[in-house]
């Protein structure tokens, strides 16, 4: 211990700065900072935090200011000298970006979709609506579960799904969509699309309710977007298809479209191409309740809140909490049995020994 030197004092700024710029864990940088107070504050006075996040996530260097609200900092006072003022916001975003990085990486990995907010079509509605591809499978209490788009004589028109995110910052890592088949039509059709592509991004304006009806174009005049991916191939098959991104995704805003671009299924009763998406998978990093964000627009900015410095987490035998499409099913079929134990309504008998086959002749 005797012979122990500190290389800090042997080494010049930029290659400590070097040095330590290798290090990608965020639980490396926080013990590099506790080791002396000359350590510490080289982490802190060179930002190392907040240089690891903008290496994970470039977008944010649309970060405006960092605030933290629940310690009373979200508007830091100015009285004193300047530089005090400006140790105080670095230490705060010291704080802020090193349990962001942790959060990248830590935070539960869970489904990441909160509820539907428009279709660029829907063939029949309330029916075909796209709030029916929160529910998983194919079919709800023994009934077709899926959105339909309109019908093209066109192959190549294609269609988008808009939904809102559980947070506004959420790190995504694959995106699983069905292609619904038609097992009420002659030779089970599946209408899926030729292939997909993912848009995240922002609204323009603050979406207080989802949109119950789809709108046509809607999304594009409501939305701004971020960041799309590369076009992966679909096959068509009944089946929940992974589409793994590139590289983690940061949300920011939280909003997902899915185009799906090109039509293969051509509907024997019309003639005419669908596509029909029985359910959809969003799996990533939720960083809220800790983050928050307030979109700067126009200039596209935004303002990174730091809400908690707790750590969220799902227990191990949490339930899965049901869509709201889900939950009004259920209630309308519980509705449907109590009318006809009171001898209300009209019966519906189900085969529940036989097959599922529905009526052949019902349409998309």
């Amino acid at each position: 211990m005797e012979t122990c030197v500190d290389f800090f004092s042997c080494l010049d700024h930029d290659t400590l700065w070097k040095i330590l710029m290798c290090l990608e864990d965020p639980s490396d940088l926080v013990r590099v900072g506790s080791v002396s107070r000359t350590w510490r504050r080289f982490v802190i006075a060179n930002g190392l935090c907040k240089q690891l996040c903008l290496r994970m996530f470039p977008c944010f260097h649309r970060v405006d200011r960092v605030i933290e609200p629940n310690c009373g900092m979200e508007n830091p006072s100015e009285v004193g000298c300047s530089k005090s003022v400006e140790w105080e916001t670095l230490k705060r975003e010291h704080r802020v970006y090193a349990f962001l990085a942790q959060g990248f990486t830590s935070f539960a990995l869970r489904e990441c979709v909160s509820d539907a907010i428009s279709a660029s079509s829907t063939d029949n509605y309330p029916e075909e609506s796209i709030h029916n591809t929160l529910q998983p499978g194919d079919r709800v209490a023994r009934r077709p579960s899926y959105w339909s788009s309109k019908g093209q004589s066109d192959p190549a028109v294609p269609e988008t799904l808009t939904y809102k995110l559980v947070a506004d910052l959420c790190v995504i890592t694959e995106i699983s969509v069905q292609p619904f088949q038609a097992f009420f039509q002659w030779g089970s059709p599946i209408y899926s699309a030729k292939s997909v592509r993912f848009r995240m991004g922002h609204p323009k304006a603050p979406v207080d309710d989802p949109m119950g009806e789809a709108c046509d174009s809607c999304a594009d005049d409501s939305f701004i977007w971020t960041y799309t991916s590369p076009e992966f191939a679909m096959a068509q098959e009944n089946r929940l298809q992974k589409f793994k991104l590139p590289e983690p995704v940061l949300c920011i805003g939280g909003i997902l479209q899915i185009e799906l671009l090109g039509r293969i299924q051509r509907q024997e009763m019309d003639g005419l191409f669908y596509i029909c998406i029985s359910h959809v998978q969003v799996m990533g990093r939720p960083l809220s309740p800790a983050f928050g964000v307030e979109i700067l627009e126009p200039s596209g900015k935004f303002v990174l809140k730091a809400q908690s410095y707790t750590q969220p987490s799902l227990p191990e035998n949490e339930q899965c909490s049901f869509p709201n499409a889900y939950l009004e099913g259920r209630v309308r079929d519980l509705e449907q049995i109590v009318n006809l134990l009171r001898g209300q309504g009209v019966v519906v008998e189900y085969d529940w020994n036989g097959g599922d086959d529905l009526d052949e002749d019902m349409a998309l």
